[in-house]
């Protein structure tokens, strides 16, 4: 046991040592001199009460350790403890101090006595999937190794916050890594940071230039893109010796983590797959990704595990599980019962609200069809002539290049004018550099065509085409495409001078052309959006309007600008890093009439990972020839959070253009698609329906074929697009996914244990009224003030400037660090959220716990007017942990496993029971008149306090530490059996698989084939090393529950607790008044049809699925649902009614829902029953050392 001695031979155990005194504070006996400028000789004398004090070093004294830390006595320092051994408590601290050290405690493991604590302060109400997911699937999980598959919208982000706010509070893990894809850093930032006040970092990459951000103090909560921590010098950052493994990782967007098997059966990883095996602990024989630690917790979130590629689906279970999922064949063999452990996957037609409502409301997808003017359709017949003729002359040299110049032309051509004129600005511009340069004679003939084949080899591709939004990087402000496009433009497309002119003539008559029509200033495209701007079914709604290209961005800002709507329009594309996108984001939730924005411009930058549900209403001004991209965008305000009752869509497509009709085909079949099935579900799955389908080759062959061509290319698209590919789809996904029935029905089951749960759940909150009682009376011990604003929110003042107890304030805006709170702050709202676990909240306990901890372990006196004969009070905390064993790779690092508070109740004879933790807020602060009859039971008790150690260690150990570890045990060897019949298997299939990869490998290295013989090499390393992982493997597995252990048990607190001497109480707590008012409050209840349970008891509020003490003693359901929370209250005549301070600050937080019943005369034939809802809104306290009410003003409070 931590901080104690045991046994007979150590009667002072459980006391405070001098040594440890000091070290809470981090001083050695000198610098404790120098806090009192004394030498260290007189320190030791003052403690041992041999030198008397001075009026100034006395004063000194008080200010450091506070009133409460000094004896009565004025001219002597009492010793504060012996320096080499250890005392029993003496109960003379000051008990409301110890109480509220107590309830800080308590309060810091709130997931104890709320075990949805997480979901109580996070700045969310979780829903049905997410709650199940988190609570049922993933905490109860001692190694989350897990895949979360939910579809894209259904609030992943959510889900990983709140499992990390409650893994945090459970204090089982310290230090999370998060590895989004670039685009999505900053999504994870802001939502951790204001959903759940969780302080994360974002790591960017020059850092690792200047030390190594995985170290220090800040270095614990971490998000850094998975592609700069894949980078060579990040990574190696990590590797250094001094990084402490992080406990948790996780991976969002985690199919990007791309792996394949060649045909020899080795494993083609792309980097950021080598970088999920080394943290996922999936040993590397290239230094480049060897790492000496592997992450306890792994989650990949994805929405599409899958994605048509078995090579890559099985390669992400493979990093959640590297042995027992060894190879392909082991997987293919995992049970669908033990895939469930790991693997969680709901789509969005399944997920309801809490009362069976569909989440998602549905999709309206419109397409608006608008006439090019004659001026714009004289400038795409040119356009498309020019594309023609680039394409004729350079196919044969050059014909990919061509494809991109073409497809860049194209699609600006189609999104807008000004889009258009400023691609051929550029391609002028490189087109007059090259005939410059050959005029002069610095190009040659040869060169050109050195150029086109340069141009040939550079393998450039379209991201628009190939990637989505946020797999794009960013350099120097510009999006990836951007980047691209302006290779594609500076291409060299011709071989002589006189096809270079021939060229730049058409690129100056178009550009001429294209010029003339902007300058106009009027488009068919814009004035259609206008129309939609202008539609009185949207009139004062937020709308979204999105474009591939930021110079019609551009071109849409300006012209929406000038038509008045200038402050009004938020913007983001891909050149504004996170901050920047962030601030725009802010700007278009807040409500118009707050000063936000009514419309967002945005490129695809915001077609992934910015949640946009505040809008219903999205414009796709040009439509991208990507399906991925298109669906992205469809999943911005179609997620988790839209409040309105359907999503609209709206597409502008020219009808008199060649890719417009195409374009058009395609969504009239899809709109044709889903009101077929009845469900938008297609909108989920173009990407996959067209998988394998290039839109831009289909472009392609509409403008170099003939215009009679264009009907049947879209006839030939639509093939590819049926209902009944959407319901295969389907149904292939619950094939590959080991899904059985309808994961909805699933959920609609679990609905209403869903709604019970979160009806007892109100009953566990320790928000607001126990959070804000224990700051209001932490508050004065530490120097401070609590000074109320009058609106709900309060401010806590130094009395002493410079007492360094609000240092964490600091970490707010200023605006925020004189407005603090208990309750949840709204949207928008500036105050500071105090909860266990909030900075400032946790900086008050610590703090407090600093200055007067010894108090608690020295005790205090209590009263309880329930006992009978007095007893001793012990809080203890308990810890299991898992012990390391070095010599197993698995094992070698410890693991925290549980925490417990436990409460024991020692007897005059000597007999030991647990009790709630909670025991103190039951009972009243000793009084000083009650000094007398506590040192009496002291002095008889102490004889005998050898033996309650040695009893109290026998106790937690055999009984309590034992409970808590063989639960454990049980969960592991109830396993055990299944789990090592899956692991022998997993290596007899490695085995096979090594040994066919090798009989291939030595046949081609036979032939010659250099790779082969160097693959042969480590396939035969591999072989040789199977049997000892094998061997280890098991080891690990038998080994683990053999190390779990009670390895910490320490004293918080104690307490003497006497019964009341007081006849009042006498007369209140009579066991016939407590049962008469008991009956006469459940008979009224159930005489209105109400269904009532007596919780009133630890074992009674137990099997009524409640805490052991809940602060109320019934729970009543009326026949309408409602549910009230009843305090029965008895007296003889009509005295005062009394609360205790677990009773008042249950009534605090449940508020309405909570009931005073008081049954005055029990001594009648006919008692009285008065009824008071929300005593603590309508009954003032009067002080007696406890909360206490009296009768006129619940007669006045009552209910008719």
């Amino acid at each position: 046991m931590s901080d104690t001695g045991s046994g007979p031979g150590n009667p002072n155990a459980f006391g405070s040592g001098k040594r440890r005194w000091l070290r809470r504070r981090g001083w050695t006996q000198e610098e404790l001199a120098k806090r009192f400028a004394s030498h260290p000789d007189l320190v030791q004398r003052i403690q041992e009460g041999l030198f008397p004090l001075s009026p100034e070093l006395r004063q000194q004294l008080i200010e450091w350790y506070g009133p409460h830390r000094l004896p009565s006595s004025p001219e002597v320092l009492a010793p504060l403890d012996q320096p080499f051994q250890e005392r029993p408590p003496d109960f003379t601290a000051d008990p409301e101090v110890v109480r509220t050290l107590v309830e800080g405690e308590r309060l810091s493991h709130a997931y104890l006595f709320n075990p949805t604590f997480a979901a109580e302060v996070a700045l969310i109400d979780p829903l049905p999937h997410q709650r199940l997911a988190v609570y049922e699937h993933m905490l109860p999980q001692p190694r989350l190794r897990f895949l979360l598959a939910d579809d894209a919208g259904a609030g992943k982000t959510i889900m990983t916050g709140l499992y990390i706010r409650e893994m945090l509070s459970r204090r089982l893990i310290r230090r999370v890594l998060i590895v989004p894809p670039a685009g999505l850093v900053g999504n994870w930032e802001r939502e951790l940071r204001t959903l759940f006040n969780l302080p994360f970092r974002i790591v960017m990459g020059s850092e690792a230039r200047g030390g190594n951000p995985f170290l220090g103090s800040g270095s614990d909560l971490l998000i850094v893109s998975v592609d700069t921590l894949a980078g060579e010098r990040l990574f190696g950052r990590l590797q250094e010796p001094e990084v402490e493994p992080y406990d948790l990782v996780v991976f969002d967007e985690a199919h990007k983590l791309s792996a394949s098997f060649d045909s020899d059966g080795h494993l083609r990883a792309t980097d950021r797959y080598r970088l999920a095996e080394a943290l996922a602990g999936i040993p590397s024989d290239e230094p480049r990704w060897s790492l000496s630690w592997s992450c306890h917790h792994l989650l990949l979130l994805t929405a599409t595990p899958h994605m048509g590629k078995a090579d890559a689906y099985y390669c992400l279970w493979r990093l959640l599980e590297p042995e027992l999922l060894s190879t392909m064949q082991a997987f293919e063999q995992y049970p669908p019962k033990a895939r469930q452990q790991h693997f969680l996957r709901r789509v969005k037609e399944e997920l309801v609200t809490l009362d069976g409502r569909p989440l998602y409301p549905p999709r309206m997808a419109t397409t608006l069809r608008y006439e090019l003017t004659p001026a714009e359709q004289e400038l795409y017949e040119a356009t498309t002539e020019y594309i023609r003729t680039t394409y004729n002359r350079a196919q044969l040299l050059n014909r990919e290049a061509a494809r991109l110049a073409m497809s860049v032309f194209q699609r600006r051509l189609a999104s807008s004018t000004y889009a258009l004129l400023r691609s051929l600005e550029r391609r002028l511009a490189r087109l007059d550099e090259l005939i410059e340069r050959v005029r002069r004679g610095e190009l040659l003939t040869a060169h050109l065509s050195q150029l086109q084949k340069q141009a040939a080899s550079a393998h450039l591709s379209d991201p628009l085409e190939t990637k989505t939004a946020d797999e794009e990087e960013s350099a120097a402000g510009q999006e990836e495409h951007e980047q691209v496009e302006q290779e594609i433009l500076r291409l060299v497309l011709t071989s002589s001078l006189q096809e270079l002119e021939a060229e730049r003539a058409q690129v100056v008559a178009l550009l001429e052309q294209a010029r003339r029509v902007y300058e106009r200033g009027s488009e068919a495209k814009f004035e259609k959006l206008r129309e939609v701007l202008r539609d009185p079914r949207f009139a004062g709604e937020k709308l979204i309007i999105f474009t591939e290209h930021r110079d019609t961005l551009e071109f849409l800002q300006r012209r929406l600008e000038a038509l008045g709507f200038t402050g009004q329009l938020a913007v983001i594309h891909g050149g504004m890093d996170y901050q920047q996108r962030e601030q725009a984001v802010a700007f278009f939730r807040r409500p118009v009439e707050e000063g936000g924005a009514r419309y967002l411009l945005a490129t695809d930058a915001a077609g992934e990972g910015v949640n946009l549900q505040v809008a219903w209403l999205l414009v796709n001004y040009d439509l991208p020839w990507n399906p991925a991209r298109l669906e992205q965008r469809m999943g911005r305000t179609h997620r988790y959070g839209q409040r309105h009752d359907s999503v609209h869509i709206v597409n502008l497509v020219a009808a008199n253009t060649r890719e417009g009709r195409v374009m058009e085909r395609l969504l009239e079949k899809l709109e044709a698609i889903r009101q077929e099935l009845g469900s938008d579900k297609v909108f989920d799955v173009i990407g996959r329906l067209l998988e394998g389908v290039s839109l831009r080759e289909y472009m392609e062959q509409v403008v170099l074929g003939p215009a009679e061509a264009t009907e049947e290319i879209g006839r030939r698209l639509e093939e590819s697009l049926t209902a009944q590919r959407v319901r295969a789809e389907q149904e292939e996904e619950r094939r590959l996914y080991g899904l059985s029935g309808s994961a909805g029905e699933a959920i609609r089951r679990e609905l209403p244990r869903v709604r019970q749960e979160l009806e007892r759940e109100r009953y566990r909150r320790l928000l607001p009224g126990y959070v804000r009682a224990f700051v209001e009376r932490a508050a004065p011990l530490l120097g401070l003030r609590v000074e109320d604003n009058g609106d709900g929110t309060f401010r806590l003042c130094e009395q002493v400037p410079g007492s360094g107890a609000l240092t964490r304030l600091e970490r707010y805006p200023a605006a925020r660090r004189g407005r603090l709170t208990v309750y949840p702050p709204g949207e928008g709202e500036e105050a500071i959220f105090l909860y266990p676990g909030e900075p400032v909240f946790d900086q008050l306990y610590h703090l407090l716990w600093v200055r007067y901890g010894e108090l608690a372990e020295r005790g205090a006196v209590f009263v309880d007017p329930t006992a009978r004969r007095p007893y001793v009070f012990s809080l203890l905390r308990l810890e299991v942990l898992r012990e390391a064993d070095a010599s197993l790779r698995a094992l070698q690092r410890p693991e925290r496993v549980q925490v417990q508070l436990v409460g024991l109740r020692w007897e005059e004879d000597g007999t030991l029971q647990e009790c709630p933790a909670e025991q103190l807020l039951l009972l009243r602060a000793g009084r000083s008149e009650q000094a007398p009859e506590a040192q009496r039971v002291w002095r008889s008790l102490l004889p005998r306090w050898p033996q309650y150690v040695e009893a109290l260690e026998a106790f937690v150990q055999e009984t309590v530490g034992r409970r808590l570890v063989e639960e454990r045990r049980a969960a592991l060897l109830g396993t055990l059996k299944e789990r090592q019949v899956f692991l022998e298997r997993a290596f007899t299939y490695q085995e096979g698989e090594l040994a066919e990869r090798r009989r291939r490998l030595y046949e081609k290295a036979q032939a010659g084939n250099a790779r082969a013989k160097a693959e042969l090499t480590r396939v035969r390393a591999l072989q040789q090393s199977l049997q000892a992982r094998r061997a280890a493997a098991l080891a690990a597995l038998s080994r683990e529950p053999e190390l779990l252990t009670l390895s910490e048990v320490t004293v918080v607190a104690q307490a003497l607790v006497l019964p009341s001497a007081d006849p009042e109480d006498q007369q209140r707590y009579a066991a016939e008044v407590e049962e008469i008012a008991m009956r006469v409050a459940r008979a009224y209840e159930e005489e209105r049809g109400a269904r009532v349970w007596d919780v009133s008891t630890p074992e009674k509020a137990r099997a009524a699925g409640l805490e052991p003490w809940p602060g109320f003693d019934l729970l009543s359901r009326r026949p309408a649902g409602e549910e009230r929370a009843i305090e029965v209250k008895g007296r003889v005549g009509l005295g005062p009614i009394e609360m205790t301070e677990n009773e008042y600050r249950r009534a605090q937080n449940l508020g309405a829902k909570y009931w005073l019943y008081c049954v005055f005369e029990c001594e009648k034939a006919a008692p009285v029953l008065r009824r008071v809802q929300n005593p603590c809104a309508k009954l003032i306290p009067y002080p007696k050392g406890s909360v206490q009410f009296a009768p006129a003003d619940i007669q006045r409070a009552a209910e008719e």
